[in-house]
């Protein structure tokens, strides 16, 4: 066997490839045929792969990838409508919640009673009041945030309870940048601090429009 491949070789490498006509292939080396039948095995394969299955495969592939989005999809909004009934109930509750919040912002007509009740609350706990003095208000996306400074004069205890106090009200004020030093020649602290209550603000019609589909 060794003895006929060797010749095999021989043959092969005595082949003039300038000379070899296709129409005489018979005649070649077996080895030079087997070569060249192996060449044109691959070119066929490689044709069939390039031209018929890789197109396939792609579309394959991308057809996948659409099942795997339909099945997130899919999933997706069954587990939404499995829990629509908890959701509603809790849109309602949070609806409500919200609704009582809203009943506890001032309107702006209302700013004023809010800081004459301020002003009850720290004469109810014997507090000499030096100012209670309205800011510019801010307008934010959703609300309106009116700031007031607030100076009162009183021992701490007192000064506690009228926090307290302020804390309590039905409606919402929330207390900042609190500062409490001693009044110079008395027996007393004065506080400063800055109070913040919110307005809800309506959205605009314009704003509306642009955020209706």
């Amino acid at each position: 066997m060794n003895v006929n491949m060797k010749a095999e070789w021989q043959r092969l490498r005595g082949v003039d490839w300038r000379e070899l006509d296709l129409r005489e292939a018979g005649r070649w080396p077996v080895s030079l045929q087997a070569i060249c039948c192996a060449l044109a095995l691959v070119l066929l394969f490689w044709g069939v792969y390039h031209f018929l299955a890789a197109p396939k495969m792609v579309r394959f592939d991308q057809a996948r990838e659409q099942e795997r989005a339909l099945l997130q999809q899919y999933e997706s909004k069954a587990y939404q409508a499995a829990n629509l009934p908890a959701m509603r109930a809790q849109m309602a509750t949070l609806e409500s919640r919200m609704a009582e919040l809203l009943e506890m912002l001032p309107t702006g007509a209302e700013v004023p009673s809010l800081l004459d009740n301020i002003s009850d609350t720290a004469l109810e706990n014997q507090l000499s009041i030096d100012f209670i003095r309205l800011r510019s208000p801010v307008v934010q996306e959703f609300y309106i945030e009116q700031p007031f400074d607030i100076q009162v004069q009183g021992d701490y205890h007192r000064i506690a309870a009228f926090l307290s106090g302020v804390a309590g009200l039905p409606r919402i004020v929330t207390l900042h940048d609190f500062t409490l030093v001693p009044v110079e020649g008395q027996d007393t602290l004065r506080l400063s601090m800055l109070a913040k209550t919110y307005n809800h603000r309506e959205p605009s019609a314009e704003a509306a429009e642009g955020k209706s589909p």
